[in-house]
């Protein structure tokens, strides 16, 4: 039996590709122990026991970045923190540890030297975070969801994916996701969404241009997100919902998408071919604009920042793709986006784990 301790957490950016790795480790041992190190405070606190993994907690500890109370106390905290995810490889007989960034990482790479078993990572975004560019400091074995993405030791594996979306076949899908969301699967369909929160400048563009989307031929998905701020206009062929649970059969009936440029979202997009224009997240260290260069070089996707994506945008350039009579346009775009893609970044990274033991 081998013994995994995965680590990782905060977002879904995290949390997913661990728990893609983590199916796909059981579902090819189903004798592996797979134990899951993150916080309290993250998704994984409730993601991870959901799915059916254990979870070992440690505190959350912020790299701090400026001379302070919490600056004077992180490295002896940091320091026993190590020691206890040291105590826990031991005494569970881990034979790996597999770092996905975030906060629970940082304390797992130090304690996977420290005790002398091998370390492997995950990358999810082209611009790497703070705790991988530490980890890739003690290990050979770094798989990168972006190729070019500037870490030590980086090979290419793609995302690992749910499994759902691994597998989904779109045009079979298309009919039950057309009832799912209460639209016409023989119409094609522009999905907007700028995640979990959602994105106020996505909302109010695509919102105050819904008319003119539908007069082009489309029907739009609009996922709103959080915020709620948008009230429903009652357009034919306009639906507009706040969250989503099954992203999935959104997907499948989705022929060009509207979004934010997270690197789960780009990996998706890119996977299953579906063409998307790219709103970067305007504020942090940009990395999301890194994350959709690489599909949007290809063909597969537009790149527009923030500020620019605005009503008269969409009349020039979204327009004009969507009113496309043949479709030409749009199918060149998917298939250049899938070329872009990758499927199978499970098997790619779990295959990066066996060669690191």
């Amino acid at each position: 039996m081998t013994s995994y301790l995965l680590a990782g957490g905060g977002t879904a950016g995290h949390v997913n590709p661990l728990l893609a790795v983590a199916d796909r480790l059981r579902r090819d041992d189903p004798s592996a122990e797979v134990l899951v190190l993150g916080t309290a405070e993250g998704l994984e606190a409730r993601l991870v026991p959901d799915r059916g993994y254990e979870l070992a907690t440690i505190p959350k500890l912020p790299f701090p970045r400026r001379p302070n109370a919490a600056a004077l106390r992180f490295p002896g905290e940091y320091r026993k923190t190590i020691r206890t995810v040291t105590s826990l490889i031991r005494e569970r007989g881990i034979d790996a540890v597999v770092g996905f960034g975030g906060y629970a990482s940082a304390p797992a790479y130090s304690a996977a030297r420290k005790a002398g078993v091998p370390l492997v990572l995950h990358e999810a975004n082209a611009k790497p975070g703070l705790a991988n560019r530490l980890g890739a400091r003690y290990t050979s074995h770094v798989g990168v969801a972006f190729d070019g993405t500037k870490l030590p030791h980086a090979t290419f594996v793609g995302m690992p994916l749910r499994v759902e979306i691994e597998e989904l076949d779109r045009a079979a899908a298309r009919p039950l996701a057309a009832a799912e969301f209460g639209l016409d699967a023989a119409r094609p369909t522009l999905l907007v969404t700028g995640g979990s929160l959602g994105a106020r400048r996505i909302n109010r563009t695509i919102a105050d241009r819904a008319e003119a989307i539908v007069a082009a031929g489309y029907q739009i998905l609009h996922i709103q997100g959080g915020r709620g701020e948008l009230t429903d206009p009652g357009i034919e062929h306009y639906r507009l919902i706040e969250y989503c649970d099954r992203m999935d059969l959104a997907f499948a009936l989705t022929d060009v998408a509207v979004a934010r440029a997270g690197a789960a979202t780009v990996s998706e997009f890119a996977a299953l071919g579906i063409p998307a224009v790219y709103v970067p997240f305007p504020v942090g260290n940009g990395e999301q604009r890194f994350n959709a260069a690489g599909v949007v070089q290809a063909g597969g996707g537009i790149l527009i920042d923030d500020a620019a994506f605005l009503p008269s945008w969409v009349d020039e350039k979204l327009l004009p793709l969507l009113g496309d009579g043949d479709g030409r346009a749009v199918a060149e775009m998917g298939a250049r986006a899938a070329r872009a893609g990758v499927r199978d970044g499970s098997d790619r990274m779990v295959s990066l784990i066996r060669s690191a033991l």
